[in-house]
């Protein structure tokens, strides 16, 4: 069994991208500018946010936070959205989600200029993924294919089975999956909450990428020897033994799963650091007009 350092892997990146950055740079480039709105104080979002400006930082990117109060409306929001599209010193911006029930996510989505979606979740990039065109890809199935490739996980013709399809990390990853190239060209089976036969689709899985957000989901009689495991769950558990009175849990049964596994990501340190590292890369993208000119 081989652990899957996502944490090293990130960091490694953001070596290679500040590298790329100075570069520009000397050059005369323009430094890439990565726009952040942060609504309310959700404490998950706060972490995540915060993450990502000090991965910023170590990019070499510039970086600007912009926050408002729970109760922003919904076209003070979309104002500020437009501002960003037409702001040409703003590579790339993203939306910290979840927002407010009184302001329709989807609504603000759709107001992000796509070629400043370094989030990928525009419906404009996530069509452009689904028939193999290039675009911003979601942050986490972007973090994930780049753990295949620096691994040198074999995918092609391999039976890969996803638990879960939202439209964040299932759906794309599917695609992603499916495409005819590396990583990619599997058989794909996407499974969720109505599949039947759940053990049985897993226990066939060369590939399986857990993305259900049910902590330890996945126990060993799920997983067939030789197994690749992606767990992409990260579900605060309560735990007194700890002085934030919570772990982050997988959806996978790490102890018991990982003896049967070839490769597994371990939750802390698989999947969530490549996730934001992920989102450096695209603004990378951003910055140097790589995909939309």
């Amino acid at each position: 069994m081989q652990l899957i350092d996502g944490k090293a892997i990130s960091e490694q990146i953001k070596k290679e991208i500040a590298a790329r950055v100075e570069e520009i740079v000397a050059n005369g480039g323009k430094r890439p500018h990565l726009a952040a709105i942060l609504v309310g104080h959700d404490g998950g979002s706060e972490t995540y946010v915060a993450a990502k400006v000090k991965a910023c930082e170590v990019c070499g990117f510039k970086s600007s936070l912009i926050r408002f109060e729970v109760d922003v409306t919904e076209e003070e929001l979309l104002s500020k959205v437009d501002e960003l599209n037409r702001d040409a010193d703003v590579d790339g911006f993203i939306v910290q989600l979840p927002l407010p029930k009184h302001i329709s996510e989807q609504k603000v989505i759709e107001a992000i200029d796509y070629r400043k979606d370094v989030d990928g979740f525009h419906p404009i990039n996530v069509g452009r993924l689904s028939i193999g065109l290039p675009c911003y890809v979601s942050a986490t199935p972007n973090g994930i294919l780049e753990l295949l490739k620096r691994y040198q996980i074999e995918t092609q013709g391999k039976k890969c089975v996803i638990l879960g399809r939202s439209n964040i990390v299932g759906k794309p990853m599917a695609a992603l999956m499916m495409r005819k190239s590396y990583p990619g060209d599997a058989t794909v089976t996407v499974c969720h909450s109505h599949s039947k036969d759940l053990i049985k689709e897993c226990r066939e899985a060369d590939i399986l990428i857990a993305a259900m957000g049910q902590p330890n989901f996945v126990k060993a009689d799920m997983v067939k020897e030789g197994a690749v495991v992606i767990d992409v769950g990260t579900t605060r558990v309560p735990d007194a033994t700890r002085k934030s009175g919570f772990k982050l849990t997988g959806d996978v049964k790490f102890d018991e799963v990982s003896p049967k596994c070839s490769f597994i990501t371990p939750v802390p340190g698989g999947v969530g650091p490549m996730t934001i590292v992920s989102l450096m890369m695209n603004t990378l993208l951003a910055g140097e007009k790589k995909i939309y000119q």
